[in-house]
């Protein structure tokens, strides 16, 4: 079954690569995937640049549901980079929930600039990109056998988009009890919270590998994590639109999840990232950076929203559960000293 699984995958990747070899840059960049890749020109592509005010709230958006995110089981990870990315396998027991169909997980992904940049993602929001974007790509398991047999098919894949910031500011933390106290009020957009330099474990389970894979090609095993520590901690918060692959060959196929609110690395992190890896197997290197494409029209397709902005603060439209009774102190620090929100 294993041996089936990796030839399928293989069938894919030679019919995604057409027998041409592109690049993000130079002849073969991505303003030149049409010539090889025509539907990398069709009028449905991804990714793009969400403008808020051009959005349409959906209050029937159910919110999204990630099953064995937690526990994907006790076997290694295979981490590989392909020569465009660090990409790394996950297992079908990883499938999400809050769409018409099944979506079981296959693989996850990372987009960032070049060395020193702020500005590496895929989509845009108002316009402003950031420091680097996760892909973690789904398919639907409920109307095709495997990922490369969904992969053209209309709406065959779902792939959740997660931004990625990074800064040097001075660490700050919110406790949990007042994320679920407040769950239609975005904390972070009321307050003036900044990210920290600590490292986030969660990506360092990657990150901490990068090293293994520098060359393209090489491949490595990470232990199992907790994937869901991945993911921004507001799920009902999100962006969704029909868009593509962003890669070729491009396929329209996609059910894209951008969530609002993002992740946070810290600078060192980042830099791992950006300055490890090269797209090449030997000498001479090539640095593995600017792996990103740039916003595509779009077009005339809409894009929902499963929350509604009102100033600064965010809401998801729908009523708060009931109240808990906990009665704990929120804190959190800011220059080294402890500031009280509220007490219950």
């Amino acid at each position: 079954m294993l041996f089936f699984t990796l030839l399928l995958e293989v069938i894919w990747i030679l019919a995604a690569d057409g027998g041409q070899h592109w690049t993000y840059e130079g002849p073969h960049g991505q303003d030149h995937w049409p010539a090889s890749y025509p539907e990398c020109g069709s009028n449905a592509q991804s990714p793009i640049n969400i403008q808020t005010d051009s959005v349409t709230f959906d209050p029937e958006l159910p919110t999204l549901q990630p099953h064995g995110y937690d526990q994907p089981g006790t076997e290694p990870l295979d981490l590989h980079n392909n020569g465009h990315t660090v990409q790394l396998s996950l297992p079908p027991t990883m499938y999400l929930e809050g769409f018409p169909r099944k979506y079981v997980a296959a693989q996850l992904h990372l987009h960032w600039g070049e060395t020193g940049s702020l500005g590496g993602s895929e989509h845009q929001i108002n316009s402003e990109a950031t420091a680097a974007e996760l892909h973690i790509v789904h398919y639907d398991s409920d109307s095709y056998g495997s990922l490369s047999e969904a992969a053209p098919m209309p709406q065959g894949l779902a792939v959740l988009g997660i931004l990625i910031e990074a800064s040097q500011q001075p660490t700050v933390t919110i406790c949990s009890v007042c994320e679920r106290l407040t769950p239609n009020v975005d904390l972070f957009q009321t307050l003036p919270f900044q990210v920290g330099e600590t490292k986030n474990p969660a990506y360092e389970h990657i990150l901490s590998h990068l090293h293994e894979i520098r060359n393209k090609d090489q491949k490595t095993s990470v232990p199992p994590f907790n994937v869901g520590e991945l993911l921004p901690q507001r799920l009902d918060q999100f962006f969704r639109y029909n868009g593509s692959l962003t890669t070729p060959p491009c396929y329209q196929s996609v059910l894209w999840t951008v969530f609002n609110r993002k992740a946070q690395i810290s600078m060192g992190q980042l830099e791992e990232l950006q300055e490890t890896l090269f797209s090449t197997e030997e000498e001479p290197s090539r640095p593995l950076v600017r792996n990103y494409r740039a916003p595509q029209p779009l077009n005339q397709r809409t894009v929902f929203t499963s929350f509604i902005q009102v100033g600064s603060v965010y809401t998801t439209g729908k009523p708060a559960p009931p109240r808990y009774e906990e009665r704990e102190a929120c804190s959190t620090k800011r220059e080294g000293k402890a500031q009280y929100l509220w007490e219950f």
